[in-house]
């Protein structure tokens, strides 16, 4: 089976093609414009999405050394995401599949981040924990097949990554918060301040960020003079290194904590955030002490992209195809995807 995979439900338009396990391409085109304006603009990134989705797929297709009429399916990000941005990619999918006649697969996003540790060959095995952290979600779920997902908990306000990018922009630190804050903390000393560190002890799966950024913010404001920041490079790598810190801790316990709840071995890491050096170095630390085992997919496949949304279709098989083309785009998780823990 021989898949075209497509993905554009934020920043990046990307297209993969998967066949029998193995990925033959992955292509993917960022727009780093955004940074100009400190976050993503929804319209602006739509508008790229069309001008590359084209020829992102035939890139795709070059790099495997194939055409499009060897796909046996095409997959493509139903959602959550932004909404004008994914129905770029979803038409396209819609299109190929309508042209070609074959089956068009549908894919949500988060599901599909379940599974980016399957791009490689030594991948966790079910059950196992996912931790998801990215700019939109923070999740931790249990993984009992394909199709088949627990809800343990989410996060109740800002996701981790949107942590990391708000408190990157107090401190001028440009856009994407997450790598600059990363590379700054490397400097640091992560026990210079004692951030915030909410939920971290609350016996359940919830997360929460909010209280972590105001106690960064708060602290900021204190050694500001007239409104303007007055720290030098050191302390802003201490603050970096700390408030990143406080937030590795807080996802940390709670996956550890699950794990050892549910009699998990395995243990995956995935979203934005999984690129992220002091989650990924804590993470395998903390979990080899407990006896589990950590899977984090590479770091072009911890970002948005079509490999995992290729890979994923290609698990599910073509049972799963849409029936008709009616699948439209949403922005949220939705209900259907999890049953919750109770």
């Amino acid at each position: 089976m021989t898949i075209l995979g497509i993905e554009s439900s934020c920043d990046e338009t990307s297209a993969a093609v998967v066949r029998d396990g193995a990925l033959l391409s992955n292509v993917i085109s960022s727009q780093f414009f955004h940074t100009a304006y400190g976050g993503v603009v929804p319209e602006l990134a739509s508008r790229a999405h069309l001008k590359a989705v084209i020829p992102v797929i035939e890139e795709s297709l070059r790099e495997a050394g194939l055409a499009i009429e060897d796909m046996t399916a095409v997959a493509a990000t139903q959602g959550p995401g932004l909404i004008g941005s994914l129905l770029v990619g979803l038409n396209a999918a819609k299109g190929i599949a309508l042209s070609c006649r074959i089956p068009f697969i549908p894919i949500h996003h988060i599901e599909a981040h379940l599974f980016s540790p399957f791009l490689h060959e030594h991948h966790p095995a079910f059950p196992y924990l996912a931790l998801v952290v990215s700019g939109g979600h923070t999740l931790l779920v249990i993984v009992e097949d394909v199709g088949r997902y627990r809800l343990l908990g989410s996060t109740i306000d800002d996701a981790a990554g949107e942590a990391f990018d708000k408190v990157a922009k107090m401190m001028g630190l440009g856009f994407p918060g997450g790598p600059a804050i990363d590379r700054r903390a490397a400097r640091g000393n992560p026990n210079a301040i004692a951030f915030a560190r909410p939920l971290i002890d609350s016996g359940d799966y919830r997360f929460s960020f909010s209280g972590l950024k105001t106690s960064v913010l708060y602290y900021l404001r204190d050694r500001a003079v007239d409104g303007v920041l007055s720290m030098n490079d050191a302390e802003i790598d201490d603050v970096c290194a700390a408030f990143q810190q406080a937030a590795v801790d807080v996802l940390t316990a709670k996956a550890l904590r699950a794990a050892e709840e549910f009699s998990l071995r395995d243990i995956a890491l995935a979203g934005g955030v999984s690129a992220n050096s002091g989650l990924k170095e804590t993470l395998r630390v903390r979990a080899t002490d407990i006896g589990r085992d950590v899977f984090i997919p590479d770091i072009v496949f911890s970002t948005d992209n079509a490999a995992m949304v290729a890979r994923l279709a290609e698990l599910k098989g073509l049972e799963s195809a849409a029936p008709s083309l009616h699948a439209p785009a949403f922005a949220r998780i939705t209900d259907t995807l999890f049953h919750e823990h109770s």
